[in-house]
């Protein structure tokens, strides 16, 4: 694991236009300034010394110890985090959900064993070790075998991809190179849920520090040491940007033990049943992603109103009226693969739940061609999905057993309940970007199967959605 602070300097441009150029601390505290004082950005640059920056933060506003967390927020920090886990890169996108930033991605490149950690350096306990290694060395057995079928199976035949006539009969080099990655899209997309969560990523994000300190506060307060370590990490790089914080960016007994109820409320749940999916036998191994959708819209807004709101509506950054944007929406599926979790946590708005209970392991079985029925071809899928569902299945004992790091033996196909709490225009914007050209197809399908939950209740509003427009990922 390493973290990395990159800071952002002035372009020649603004330079040579003599625009100033302050560090993070200087700016959150000349934007404080204006609480207090009306004098204008020149008088307050007036009383930086470039020669003692540091001390010019006390020249210019003495209350920034951030006891106004507001303050806080006026001073960006950027970081680089390298060899993360999976579910770590999770947790930490579902604490910054309003942060600006990358992360590595498993629909584009290929991983390999060395990606992941080892069972100390994730805190694996020791006489579980061993076996962890065994169960992660055969889901990475069971990628690269997904992969070669995927693959295979595209090469065979190319409609089974999806990819738009239009796309492959365009020769210009723009759409071949979009042809040629939606092709490699097509094998990892159905691969990667052999991956394990523990699988090391990439994650770099852009926020303010006061996002910067709240997200030490969740990590130094997490039962987990990768959680921890991170934490530590991201505290010692914040103290080149925005030192004054650092005496805030610490554990908290209130998330300790919050973090400790909640994992203690999942744990009873485990203990209460193993669901069917991970039973074995001849139930499938992925429990059903059934969809749930609740509205709660301003009195007289329904159908006809929403439809209204969407008449200027012709791209999904477009205008949305008022009803949509006061309407109050709640959706979610009972069981998702963490592969689509970790794509819908993303988004900015809302809260997002994801109690971290094992409900099956999704393994692409539906994406098999009609007519493939008790051939080779499901009975091949059908025996790797097995090593996904005893990975698990395992894990969902491990949480029952009380073991928090029962999370780095899950996969990326491990299945676990999801909702968003948002308002109706984020939610048919999500469903909109979700389902276009390129779109990864599980996460296309979970969304459009909540909007048909929408059209029930308004049908007036079929058409002016524009799902599936959006652009080739």
């Amino acid at each position: 694991m390493n973290v990395t602070l990159v800071s952002v300097r002035p372009t020649e441009a603004a330079l040579a236009a003599d625009r100033p150029a302050l560090t993070p601390e200087l700016l959150a505290a000349s934007g404080a300034r204006y609480s207090r004082n009306n004098e204008g950005l020149e008088a307050i640059l007036s009383r930086i010394d470039p020669a003692n920056l540091d001390r010019s933060v006390e020249s210019i506003f003495r209350m920034i110890d951030y006891g106004h967390q507001s303050i806080a927020d006026m001073a960006p920090v950027a970081m680089f985090m390298d060899g993360i886990s999976n579910w770590l890169a999770y947790f930490v996108w579902s604490a910054c959900s309003t942060a600006g930033g990358q992360e590595s991605s498993t629909r584009y490149i290929r991983l390999s064993p060395e990606a992941l950690p080892s069972a100390a350096d994730l805190g694996i306990p020791a006489e579980l070790a061993e076996e962890w290694s065994e169960r992660m060395g055969l889901a990475f057995a069971a990628y690269e075998e997904a992969l070669e079928f995927w693959e295979a199976m595209g090469t065979a035949d190319p409609s089974v991809t999806r990819i738009p006539a239009s796309l492959l009969q365009d020769s210009s080099d723009s759409a071949q190179k979009k042809v040629a990655r939606m092709k490699r899209n097509y094998a990892f997309d159905r691969a990667r849920y052999f991956l394990p969560a523990a699988v090391k990523t990439n994650v770099m994000l852009l926020m303010s520090a006061r996002g910067w300190v709240q997200l030490c506060q969740q990590l130094l307060s997490h039962p987990l040491a990768e959680a921890r370590g991170l934490g530590e990490a991201i505290r010692e790089e914040l103290r080149f940007a925005t030192p004054r914080l650092l005496k805030h960016a610490e554990a908290k007994p209130s998330f300790v033990e919050g973090q400790r109820a909640e994992w203690e409320t999942w744990r009873r749940v485990a203990q209460d049943s193993l669901p069917a999916a991970l039973s074995g036998g001849n139930e499938p191994t992925d429990a059903a992603a059934t969809p749930f959708l609740e509205v709660m819209a301003p009195a007289g807004a329904g159908g006809a109103a929403f439809a209204r709101d969407l008449e200027l509506h012709d791209n999904r950054y477009a205008w949305i009226g008022p009803d949509l944007r006061r309407t109050a929406v709640r959706f979610g599926w009972e069981a998702v693969a963490m592969a689509e979790i970790r794509d819908l946590n993303r988004h900015r708005t809302g809260t997002k739940y994801c109690p971290q209970v094992p409900q099956g392991f999704y393994a692409a079985m539906d994406e098999l061609p009609a007519g493939t029925a008790g051939g080779e071809r499901q009975q091949r899928l059908r025996a790797l999905s097995e090593v996904g569902r005893t990975a698990s299945r395992r894990a969902h004992e491990l949480l029952a057993a009380g073991d928090p790091s029962c999370v780095y033996w899950t996969l990326l196909g491990t299945q676990f309940p999801f909702e968003h709490v948002t308002t109706a225009d984020k939610f048919l914007y999500e469903a909109e970007l979700r389902t276009g050209v390129g779109a990864h197809y599980r996460y296309a399908r979970h969304l459009r199967d909540a909007l048909a939950l929408w059209y029930e209740r308004f049908p007036e509003t079929k058409g002016t959605v524009l799902e599936g427009s959006a652009e080739p990922e």
